[in-house]
């Protein structure tokens, strides 16, 4: 073999490797991107459009939520992980004469998991901890007025391509009487989520991100349907997701039929 070929032969072996190492990299970026509890840093960007609320069912409501994930390792067999949910809210139309029309920074939930660094034995991922209530709501149109606390959990499996689990919190209200006459906050949030993911990377998936509030006896049900895409730009990892959201229940004055969602999440592997 002449030196060329054996040039050549090497700068194929080489290039099939780094080809090999960047697919696995992708096909393990894939499966964390969809893992709450996963010890890697990303900063999600999510923005939700609804409409039809209010009394006149005439009302618009977008959240675009702020959702940075921060891993930490506590010893060699768990992690702690934050996971922050700030919402930037705009809402028109929710009652007459204008008078919910509002942008601003809504209330904060923060939420903890201790996470064991391995799965079980049947291949679970767990996680589990407290759920905080931040009210740095920027009006008291757009704010709870009240901190509050609970627990939350999340419990995932992934295997073959399929992502399923749930995530779950209950949130108490801390104050006996919260100002400006808002209810008192006693809300359970259930997030059932199933998705498989190709061989492109392309993962399609469905969810309900249900609140039960205890107050007024009331469910809040929207299904989404998602399409996500791994993507790689300039040599950063980052996931695009679009797609439709239903409602199926909601309060008098909640939103009604369909909405869409859409999300960049930046994914930074340690």
């Amino acid at each position: 073999m002449s030196r060329v070929q054996l040039t050549l032969f090497w700068t194929l072996v080489a290039s099939t490797h780094s080809g090999l190492s960047l697919a696995d990299d992708s096909a393990e970026l894939a499966k964390k991107a969809l893992n709450p509890v996963a010890a890697m840093y990303s900063l999600p960007v999510q923005y939700n459009w609804d409409q039809k609320l209010g009394p006149t069912g005439d009302g618009m409501h977008s959240v675009t939520n702020i959702q940075p994930v921060l891993p930490f390792s506590l010893n060699d067999d768990w992690n702690l992980i934050s996971r922050t949910i700030l919402p930037v809210i705009d809402q028109h139309g929710l009652a007459p004469n204008g008078a919910a029309d509002q942008s601003g920074i809504g209330d904060v939930t923060q939420s903890f998991f201790f996470s064991p660094k391995k799965p079980t034995d049947s291949g679970w991922i767990l996680g589990v901890g407290p759920a905080l209530l931040i009210p740095t709501g920027s009006d008291k149109l757009l704010s709870s007025k009240q901190w509050g606390l609970g627990p939350t959990a999340v419990a995932l499996k992934q295997s073959n391509g399929w992502t399923r689990g749930i995530l779950a919190n209950h949130i108490w209200g801390l104050e006996d009487s919260p100002p400006d006459n808002k209810d008192k906050v006693n809300q359970t949030f259930l997030q059932p989520f199933l998705s498989y993911t190709t061989h492109t990377y392309t993962t399609f998936g469905v969810n309900t991100e249900s609140t039960y509030d205890w107050q007024t006896r009331q469910w809040s049900v929207p299904i989404n349907l998602t399409v996500t895409q791994l993507l790689r730009i300039g040599g950063q990892p980052l996931t695009i997701q679009a797609g439709p959201r239903y409602w199926l229940d909601s309060p008098e004055d909640g939103a009604q039929g369909w909405g869409f969602r859409a999300a960049v999440t930046l994914l930074f592997p340690r």
